[in-house]
């Protein structure tokens, strides 16, 4: 347990992205199985433990410290774990130091009731970096600036093998990954999984800036719009006794298809379909705020599924019945794809047509006016559109130069800053999450109403006139949320981006922003100036 704190802990102030490469690489290569593997898990997510939660930290420290020291500490140092590793009374000497094996088993195997004093002995035993790595184990949120993707790489370099290889093989294994390691160093074959119904690793794109244009032959990219939904693999294979197993993944490989009865249902091909998934009512899409209501469900009723049916607008093919065709070139999949729709011919799946153009500035002009280059009635479900080569295979993760996307320019509005909180990690000692509001008539006087919080869009130093700007006009305080003046005179007032807007009633302006971001600080600007609850709504999507 004590290597793997150390790793933890090297990663978290590693800034640099080969070093890290470097440090997890070291790790799997002179680490034994099965810690090494377990490590893997945990920087990739592969370590889920039913009961072992933040509230069962938050409890076995309430039981050991003053809860006000600790929620002042808290407050302050803004990370659970890191807060629960330092204020914890340890008891060197104890207990043995565990090992991350017997960790993971006891957090896996544990019963509720046994849990806490089994993780209670473990921090006594550790020292502090050792309980920190614990306690980001068991919450889950490593926060060390590694991503999955990151991970994978280091551990492809053990083998000498790109790291497309190892997402290929991914999704068929499971933690310690103990086949994984021996085919990378030479012990066995690559391991092939004979899953029907496979998940495969999702092509993403990349965001496209005017300058790349120029370096672009509009002639070799085909164009379609992008959609507003949530992107999904609708996979269908046979087992060897005949039956059909259908699942549908999420974008990260998680099976939702328990939520989703009515496509499972609706794919009666074998294959595998990339695509958006949304909301259909009446032929038209509906906006992102409706297929909310059908997501992170477990089950689903009969008056759900007939008033949010779900419905996917397909990208692409990746498997024409047992035939993996991801090597196949985009438009020979896409030609192979329609022969696939007509022959499922359901309509709880379509093909997302295609944008004519024949330069650049044709195309700049439909995804300006979607409603006018073909998306019609869906327009307002449109985000923008995807730029893809023609020859493009299909490849796990962001290969640059195939698939680009570009965004419909953010809307902007001007909003007063009402309240700041603390962030977490590195900004903890910052106030850098602001909520803001924009200003609402009523009979006695304009008021401010909330509309959005954002966390980014700021520069480091930007970030630290913002922490001193709140710190000296603080009105109020509720906990660790600092009510900040904000009045027609006085205020601070922010441009802020947003992708879409659409009615809320959980907050008190009854609009809800989409990805909001601070674009600018107007420090120039008067808050009387703000714009009215009136702006924004006129920004509503028809029908909202």
């Amino acid at each position: 347990m004590n290597r793997f704190a150390w790793l933890l802990d090297r990663l978290a102030y590693e800034p640099r992205r080969n070093a890290k490469l470097a440090l997890i690489a070291d790790y799997l290569r002179t680490t034994p199985d099965p810690d090494r593997g377990l490590a893997l898990a945990a920087m990739t997510g592969g370590l889920v433990f039913r009961n072992a939660k933040a509230g069962l930290i938050r409890a076995l420290i309430a039981e050991r410290t003053d809860p006000v020291l600790f929620a002042l500490s808290y407050d302050y140092v803004g990370d659970l774990s890191e807060t629960v590793a330092l204020m914890w009374p340890g008891q060197h000497g104890a207990n043995d130091v565990p090992h991350l094996p017997d960790v993971a088993a006891g957090l896996r195997n544990a019963g509720k009731t046994e849990l806490p004093r089994l993780v209670a002995s473990w921090l006594d035993a550790l020292d502090e970096t050792g309980r920190w790595a614990l306690l980001k184990l068991i919450t889950g949120s490593l926060r060390i600036g590694v991503s999955a993707r990151l991970a994978k790489t280091a551990a492809a370099s053990l083998g000498g093998v790109p790291a497309d290889e190892v997402e290929q093989v991914w999704h068929g294994l499971e933690p310690p990954y103990t086949a994984l390691f021996d085919w990378l160093e030479g012990r066995a074959t690559r391991p092939e999984a004979d899953d029907p119904a496979p998940f495969r690793p999702v092509m993403l794109s990349h965001p496209i800036e005017d300058g790349d244009f120029e370096k672009l032959d509009p002639a070799a990219f085909s164009a379609e719009w992008k959609w507003d939904g949530i992107r999904v693999q609708a996979v269908s294979g046979t087992r060897p006794d005949g039956t059909r197993l259908t699942r549908l993944f999420s974008r990260t490989g998680e099976d939702i298809a328990g939520a989703f009865p009515d496509l499972v249902e609706a794919l009666t091909q074998d294959g595998a379909l990339d695509g958006e998934l949304l909301v259909m009512r009446e032929g038209a899409v509906q906006s992102f705020n409706t297929l909310q209501q059908r997501l992170n469900r477990k089950t689903v009723t009969v008056k759900m599924l007939d008033e949010y049916p779900a419905h996917i607008r397909v990208y692409d093919l990746l498997a024409d019945g047992s035939d993996d065709i991801r090597a196949l070139p985009l438009m020979e999949r896409r030609a192979r794809l329609e022969t696939f729709l007509g022959r499922l011919g359901s309509d709880r799946f379509d093909l997302s047509a295609t944008i004519p153009f024949a330069n650049w500035g044709e195309l700049a002009a439909a995804r300006a006016d979607p409603a006018v280059a073909g998306a019609a009635a869906d327009a307002e479900a449109v985000e923008g559109c995807m730029i893809k080569r023609r020859d493009s295979p299909y490849l796990p993760g962001r290969p640059k130069g195939y698939w680009w996307k570009w965004k419909r320019e953010a809307r902007l509005v001007d909003c007063v800053l009402m309240y700041a909180q603390r962030g977490h990690g590195k900004r903890s000692s910052f106030y850098s999450d602001f909520t803001f509001g924009v200003w609402r008539t009523t009979p006695d006087s304009d008021e401010l109403v909330p509309v959005g919080k954002a966390y980014f869009g700021f520069t480091d130093e930007e970030l630290v006139e913002l922490d001193r700007y709140v710190r000296k006009n603080t009105q109020n305080r509720f906990g660790p949320v600092r009510e900040v003046t904000h009045t027609i005179e006085s205020g601070l007032v922010f441009e802020v981006a947003f992708e879409g807007l659409q009615r809320s009633t959980r907050h008190k302006s009854g609009l809800a922003m989409r990805f909001p971001r601070i674009s600018r600080i107007r420090w120039d600007k008067p808050p009387r100036e703000a714009d009215r609850i009136e702006a924004l709504e006129q920004l509503l999507p028809a029908g909202g």
